[in-house]
């Protein structure tokens, strides 16, 4: 078997998030069923981070295990490599909102998801509706009042590091709430528009946009600068924090280590995080 890395984008306006489900349109289905008609074989795609519903990305990365005799034949007659055949082909396959950027031969020991070092996200939001880009309608969440970006953007600061993040989750059965947030920072890009970026190790199920609910009211200056740290610590839901809407969201990033040090990488990541991690 050969695995092939496989980089690509999407706009997720009209998916029903990532991951494959009967009677909905998701990014999963399309590009599995794209796959499954280019190589004439069923095949599982693995994903780095599994977006929800109206979530976009732009450096979402897979990965699918093909056998040597089906990736051997993808080039036909031509002359291009498989890798080149098999992202020509799915491009005149897939939906227009959907966009290949490349597929390549995976390195020995990797694994889009495990192998991963962190996912970075970006969260737009424009706090003038009348500066709102309606060509960027589609990735901006508008607020109807002003916000102080730099209240924010402190706030956001004392969420990051290694800490149970179970306030900002929802929860799953057997599965850890423990991340280590990198990076949490707010900036105004421009008059009326603030962009946060959002780097983890990994994330859980609306983490993101729970994370950006718990700094949005200190913006507004509805709470204390130490409202976020204080939802933090008490490690449950806080019905105060909003999870924001989904279509502001974007996956900008996924960042892997050496080719030498994936497997070992991915073996980390399978375990199980646990409190006594956080001393």
């Amino acid at each position: 078997m050969i695995r092939l890395r496989i980089d690509l984008g999407y706009d997720g306006t009209d998916f029903s998030g990532w991951a494959a489900q009967p009677g909905l349109r998701t990014v999963q289905g399309e590009l599995t069923a794209a796959l499954d008609t280019v190589l004439r074989v069923p095949t599982t795609v693995t994903c780095a981070g599994r977006t929800d519903a109206g979530v976009h990305a732009r450096g979402q990365v897979t990965h699918i295990d093909v056998a040597d005799e089906v990736y051997a034949a993808l080039p036909g007659r031509s002359d291009r490599t498989p890798e080149s055949a098999l992202a020509t082909r799915l491009r005149g396959l897939l939906p227009a909102d959907i966009s290949v950027r490349s597929v390549a031969i995976a390195p020995e020991g990797f694994d889009a998801r495990f192998s991963a070092l962190s996912r970075r996200y970006r969260y737009v939001i424009c706090d003038d509706p009348a500066r709102l880009d309606p060509l960027r309608v589609r990735e901006t969440v508008v607020h109807p009042r002003s916000l102080d970006g730099d209240l924010m953007n402190e706030a956001a600061e004392a969420l990051t590091g290694l800490n149970d993040f179970a306030a900002f989750c929802k929860k799953r059965e057997g599965a850890t709430t423990i991340r280590t947030l990198l990076q949490y920072d707010w900036v105004r890009v421009a008059p009326g528009l603030l962009e946060a970026t959002v780097v983890a190790d990994a994330f859980c199920h609306s983490m993101v946009r729970a994370l950006v609910g718990a700094v949005v009211p200190v913006g507004e200056g509805r709470y204390p600068v130490s409202f976020a740290a204080d939802v933090l610590a008490a490690r449950v839901r806080d019905p105060r924090v909003k999870v924001m809407p989904a279509h502001g969201l974007v996956l900008e990033e996924v960042v892997y280590p050496a080719d030498g040090e994936l497997a070992a990488r991915a073996e980390a990541a399978r375990s199980t995080r646990s409190a006594d991690e956080l001393g």
